[in-house]
């Protein structure tokens, strides 16, 4: 975000078939117990049908930012090595997902450099319904919060459309711009060249900026305007009673849109603005103290971001995005894709190891008489449970999930002797050992969206050393697509 010497604004952004392999043996024990990852979302938006961003890839673009703040000077300042290094990353991975890529010259920034506009072929031309975020930062630090996070929401958002491939409704333009943080530079010089009917095209612009603050809030640019709704509609989903985004009115890439009389919104967490008594209490976090500690200097890391704030405005851009530009021609068939998740019907359609199907009474079953059993013979192997599947395209959501639960004779506290790893397709999902042993089974859920529309094999693997058993207990697996 621009310092207080100008106006308004905040960074947007926007937002992907199966085989599982097992291994099982009988020993005894009962469930485990163990964390599943949930999507954050209110079955009332949910069922509007916005994919779930996973936060874990936006950090991992965070990360590649920091990396190359760290081999350029300490910064991604407009105009510098670090600044043309993060459009090349940003760029590559969207050319590669197959948008239509112009970079364009700001001969009159400070920092002469170049915005990056992306734009999903497909809907209506004269229908544009954009989303941006400053990829510069200030030349005191790496620019992480500030504004990596409204960069990689952006980044992320597009790549899961391009995934996804749905019928659009309207044209979905995203953009990077350059030279923010010294007036506005870049996204000011992608406006005025624009024509008066170009300008018209755009139906709505979204901007993101600084989405991650640590002590974060939520706020929304012109939070009670139409064209905020969507974004408003998935915050309220989730009970955070959103404000207006006061401190960044004017300060941001939205403002001369709307200087242009082109319809803006966007989310922001905060900047150096502290956080009152009454937000902490709704919010969480430290009332009187700033919504960025880091704001403008060196310690804006990767150490310096709230995944839960982040995550929250990355599904709030999808379910936005989603709601603006995506129509009902998607074809997704949805519905259940694993076969036999229960293993009740003998071994079809799972390709298993020797006796890991099995009712045998040294591991209980979830339900019914059957599980997969991998492992629990104390002595050195490997096996394994695969099923080939296919999952259809144009769903909103892609959710596998199954029931583990994991005994063990190992006594170590430390150690990961014997591991169990599940793998969709090329993607290992998770490794569980010997040290997630307890009792009872445990649920474990995962997003697999970035296997649409491709036929892919599950796999759970279990390996154990020479002594004392560690037994793998799978039941009740599903694939669901909606």
């Amino acid at each position: 975000m621009r310092g207080r010497t100008l106006s308004a604004g905040v960074a947007l952004a926007v937002f992907a078939t199966m085989t599982v392999t097992l291994a099982a043996h009988p020993v005894t024990a009962a469930p485990t117990t163990a964390s599943t990852l949930a999507r954050p979302i209110a079955a009332t938006v949910a069922a509007l049908a916005a994919p779930d961003i996973s936060v874990t890839n936006v950090q991992a673009h965070l990360t590649q930012f920091n990396s190359i703040a760290s081999s350029n000077g300490g910064n991604r300042r407009a105009g510098s090595a670090g600044y043309t290094a993060s459009l090349n990353y940003v760029k590559s991975r969207l050319q590669s997902a197959g948008y239509t890529i112009t970079e364009q010259y700001c001969s009159s920034c400070t920092y002469p450099s170049n915005n990056l506009i992306a734009e999903w072929p497909g809907g209506p031309a004269d229908q544009v319904v954009m989303f941006g975020a400053h990829l510069d930062g200030v030349s005191a630090g790496p620019g992480i919060n500030d504004n990596a996070t409204g960069s990689a929401t952006l980044l992320e958002n597009a790549l899961v459309l391009a995934a996804r491939n749905p019928t659009v409704t309207k044209r979905v333009r995203f953009a990077w711009w350059t030279d923010e943080e010294q007036g506005l530079n870049g996204s000011r010089f992608y406006v005025n060249s624009l024509s008066s009917t170009q300008r018209g095209y755009i139906k709505g612009y979204y901007n993101f900026d600084m989405v991650g603050s640590v002590n974060g809030g939520y706020f929304i640019n012109r939070v009670s305007s139409t064209t905020a709704a969507p974004l408003k509609a998935y915050w309220d989903s989730l009970g955070l009673q959103p404000e207006e985004n006061v401190e960044g009115q004017g300060r941001s890439d939205d403002y001369y849109f709307q200087q242009a009389g082109i319809p803006t919104s966007g989310y922001a967490a905060g900047a150096s603005a502290r956080k009152t008594s009454s937000q902490a209490a709704k919010w969480g976090g430290t009332a009187n103290a700033a919504f960025d500690p880091c704001y403008h200097r060196s310690c804006d890391t990767t150490a310096n971001v709230s995944a839960t704030v982040l995550n929250r405005a990355a599904d709030g851009v999808a379910y936005a995005l989603w709601q603006l530009a995506v129509g009902g021609g998607s074809g997704c068939t949805g519905g259940q894709v694993v076969g036999n998740g229960g293993f009740e019907s003998g071994s079809t359609p799972w390709t298993a190891s020797s006796g890991v199907i099995t009712n045998a009474s040294g591991q209980p079953a979830r339900t019914g008489s059957y599980k997969a059993w991998l492992n629990g013979n104390g002595r050195s192997g490997t096996e394994s449970l695969t099923q080939s599947v296919t999952l259809p395209s144009g769903c909103a959501s892609y959710t596998l999930s199954f029931w583990l639960h994991i005994d063990t004779a190992e006594t170590t506290s430390s150690t990961a002797y014997d591991r169990l790893t599940v793998q969709l397709g090329s993607t290992t999902l998770a490794t569980y050992s010997n040290l997630n042993a307890a009792s009872g089974y445990v649920q474990r859920s995962f997003n697999v969206a970035g296997s649409a529309g491709q036929t892919v094999t599950l796999r759970f693997s279990g390996t154990e050393d020479s002594s004392l058993q560690t037994s793998f207990v799978i039941d009740d697996v599903t694939l669901q697509a909606s």
